[in-house]
């Protein structure tokens, strides 16, 4: 199955590009918005956008105009969210009639929810977070994810038990405050961007594996 490169425009200054995994009889799509200091091209983003593929969900990953302009400085969230709406929009186009989910990587994730947040995503079901930025390392605090309670679709959250943006004292409360639009699933030994130790008895490739699982469980119960 061949990874097709797309470009779409975020306003009338901006293009941006994607990537789409369409695998022949996807069940859904997802739309995957990277961290902040990789791009859509990164191995963990391609791995996973092969994966979900494999098992019949549709990925179209893509780029912030900072990432797009080699920028490190990541985009104000007024434009990360219209680059997320854009996305969606695009994904849309590219995927008529399927099912869609929303979400990303770290701060990709936490921009995807601010757009929900402020304005429903057009055909977005649910919202599927890989490592939600909760607090910056070694400043615990819920703040960040204040605007979630103004989100009316199902939220899945994939976390790593050695995250240290997402102190678990905080996320498992946070979580059960919000309600049965939550899902929280935690990978055991896994750091923010899911590396696991040998000791833990596995490789990154196995974690991998085992969020994947997790998600399409998931996206058949909610979609």
């Amino acid at each position: 199955m061949a990874t097709e490169p797309v470009r779409f425009a975020v306003d009338e200054e901006r293009m941006v590009s994607g990537l789409l995994d369409l695998p022949s009889a996807p069940r859904a799509g997802y739309v995957l918005a990277h961290g902040a200091g990789a791009g859509m091209k990164h191995p963990f983003m391609a791995a996973m956008a092969r994966g979900l593929a494999a098992v019949d969900i549709a990925v179209l990953r893509y780029n912030f105009p900072y990432m797009e302009t080699g920028s490190r400085r990541p985009d104000r969230p007024a434009l990360a969210t219209a680059t997320v709406r854009a996305a969606v929009e695009e994904a849309g186009r590219l995927m008529p009639g399927l099912p869609l989910l929303a979400g990303g990587k770290s701060f990709g994730g936490r921009m995807t929810s601010q757009a929900q947040a402020s304005e429903p995503l057009p055909g977005v079901r649910g919202l599927i977070f890989l490592g939600f930025p909760l607090h910056p390392p070694g400043k615990p605090s819920t703040d960040r994810a204040d605007h979630l309670a103004s989100v009316v679709v199902s939220m899945l959250f994939l976390q790593g038990t050695r995250d240290t943006l997402a102190d678990s004292q905080l996320l498992e409360p946070l979580s059960e405050k919000l309600g049965d639009k939550v899902t929280l699933i935690l990978i055991e030994d896994g750091d923010h961007s899911f590396h696991v130790r040998k000791a833990s008895g596995r490789d990154d490739d196995e974690a991998r594996d085992e969020m994947i699982a997790d998600m399409v469980a998931w996206v058949d119960r909610t979609v």
